[in-house]
């Protein structure tokens, strides 16, 4: 296998078979994501076929004003969506209908989300017909929650959707009180990417745009 790194702002390298079409994916990839940082929606088609598999991303179509764009280039197939990015559960549901009617893949990806964020992933997911990927979630890295009964089981990489009011948790005051003491505690209020990635990459700058 080629190991092909830089890919996907560095959380993940694509692997493929070593041969012709090799370097070919290996500089689309590049050409994708140079600098760390994904270039936008005109490299997805060259990823896409050099890969010669359906690419799914959340960095490529990320908002309603890039589906003219998404689906005229043909930025990826699978859309990976999020509720919370996207504007919500019915909004999520109209870019459902856009990826059925223009023959786009949906699915939806995660971060590290408690037990209120993964429900309404779940009601979401089983409310749309042609989502018919996967979802991704983090939430296995989480040990605590803030819904009462504790963590959400996930069995067989499924989750219950129950027929229980609203989103079918309960909010644990009690829990929620210990997890705010935690983050005024912890003097972490603002997500600061860049601190992490130099952890790996000594030196490396958060720059939104390239190019």
């Amino acid at each position: 296998a080629a190991d092909l790194p830089g890919a996907c702002r560095g959380h993940a390298a694509v692997v493929v078979d070593r041969g012709a079409g090799a370097p070919a994916v290996h500089d689309a990839v590049r050409g994708a994501h140079r600098g760390g940082t994904a270039v936008g929606v005109p490299a997805g088609p060259e990823v896409g076929r050099a890969l010669g598999i359906p690419l799914a991303t959340n960095m490529c179509t990320t908002s309603f004003e890039d589906m003219p764009g998404s689906v005229q280039l043909g930025s990826e197939q699978i859309i990976l969506s999020d509720h919370h990015f996207w504007g919500g559960l019915r909004a999520s549901l109209e870019l459902a209908r856009m990826c059925r009617t223009f023959g786009r893949g949906l699915s939806m990806h995660s971060n590290s989300h408690l037990g209120i964020s993964l429900m309404a992933m779940s009601h979401l997911a089983a409310a749309t017909p042609n989502l018919t990927y996967a979802c991704d979630t983090h939430y296995p890295w989480q040990w605590e929650d803030i819904i009462v009964g504790g963590r959400i089981p996930i069995a067989d990489g499924c989750v219950t959707v129950t027929n229980a009011p609203g989103l079918g948790v309960e909010l644990d005051r009690a829990a929620l009180a210990r997890l705010h003491e935690n983050y005024l505690r912890c003097g972490l209020t603002e997500r600061d990417d860049e601190i992490e990635m130099q952890k790996v990459i000594p030196g490396w700058k958060f720059m939104p745009v390239r190019w």
